[in-house]
């Protein structure tokens, strides 16, 4: 938990990895084409003091996943939100294993939601089920810009992820997390377009569709979307880090999602390991949006407080010890 000027903050890291990219994982070119991107995005968007080596970003390991995130992060609960990438990388980008061993060892430190592909079809069908029993899954996350085969993506209204979000629903997996933001060399930045979140979050308004990266640079479209679909929510992971290098950036960021979504439908996502969350923690707290920009209210304690933690662990059922709580409105 994160303490300042009197106020406790829950912590929920509702966005982070355990990722695999080393040259003997890499599939082909597109397994450094990728990775090398990130780690632009990573060292472009960092203070320089939290710039980590390019060999130890290739692969960190769970050891330093732990201390980064509940040592020094401030961070009580986070949520592995994997990406496989099959074909960029031998075992899959993701380390499905070490971050579900992970998960089984500190229950109440970490949640694990996997992938599906609807392309996989039947054979995928069959697998999310499996999946679901072992994992216990209560969310999963879809890259709708991944290749498989020809395929270059696919979208969330297709008939096929259609049957993959009717077994969601069958399973009780409620969070549908969705790579929609920046585009990530070689992927195809339109397949990552939010227009298909529109037409599912209207047809299965018993799930939660957790739009990851807040639909940039889509931002508008994203709003537009969210404000008419109660069940369309805005993760902050590659938002968040422009508030050290774009600030002003940041503020038109946030002022937008807080004016079009309100403060209950915004969680905060380090995108570990493409960022640690101390940093990006301590200055979201201290965040204020510059004075010339008045179209946009200041964010009050509370509205920190919910968007660093407490929406996600709402919508996790992650219990929050009466420290980190909201008070409990006046009765009137």
């Amino acid at each position: 938990m994160y303490r300042k000027d009197g106020e406790n903050y829950f912590i929920v890291d509702a966005h982070v990895a355990l990722w695999d990219a080393r040259p003997d994982n890499q599939r082909n070119i597109h397994g450094k084409q990728f990775i090398d991107c990130f780690y632009d995005y990573h060292r472009n968007l960092s203070p320089e003091s939290e710039v980590w080596p390019y060999e130890e970003f290739l692969y960190y390991g769970g050891e330093r996943l732990m201390k980064d995130l509940f040592v020094d992060g401030y961070v009580d609960h986070a949520i592995f939100q994997p990406a496989r990438l099959g074909a960029f990388y031998g075992t899959g980008f993701g380390r499905t294993e070490e971050a579900f061993a992970l998960t089984r060892k500190h229950p109440g430190k970490l949640t694990y939601n996997h992938c599906f592909d609807p392309r996989f079809e039947e054979a995928g069908l069959k697998q999310l089920r499996e999946d679901a029993a072992r994992f216990g899954l209560k969310g999963v996350k879809l890259y709708t810009a991944e290749w498989q085969g020809d395929s270059r993506g696919y979208k969330l209204d297709d008939p096929w992820t259609y049957r993959y979000l009717e077994a969601c629903r069958e399973l009780g997996i409620r969070n549908i997390h969705i790579h929609k933001g920046p585009t990530i060399r070689p992927l195809d930045r339109d397949a990552f377009d939010v227009a298909d979140v529109d037409k599912a979050a209207t047809d299965f308004t018993d799930l939660n569709f957790v739009v990851e990266h807040c639909g940039l640079p889509r931002l508008e479209d994203f709003c537009w979307i969210a404000t008419q679909e109660p069940n369309v929510h805005a993760g902050l992971a590659v938002a968040i880090p422009f508030i050290h290098s774009r600030p002003r950036y940041f503020a038109q960021i946030i002022g937008e999602l807080i004016y079009w979504l309100g403060e209950d439908r915004i969680q905060f996502s380090s995108d570990y390991a493409l960022w640690t969350p101390k940093w990006l923690v301590e200055r979201f707290v201290d965040f204020r949006i510059p004075a010339d920009m008045d179209e946009y209210p200041q964010l009050t304690v509370a509205q920190k407080k919910k968007i660093l933690g407490l929406n996600a662990a709402a919508m996790y059922g992650i219990d929050v010890p009466a420290e980190g709580r909201l008070p409990a409105p006046a009765v009137v």
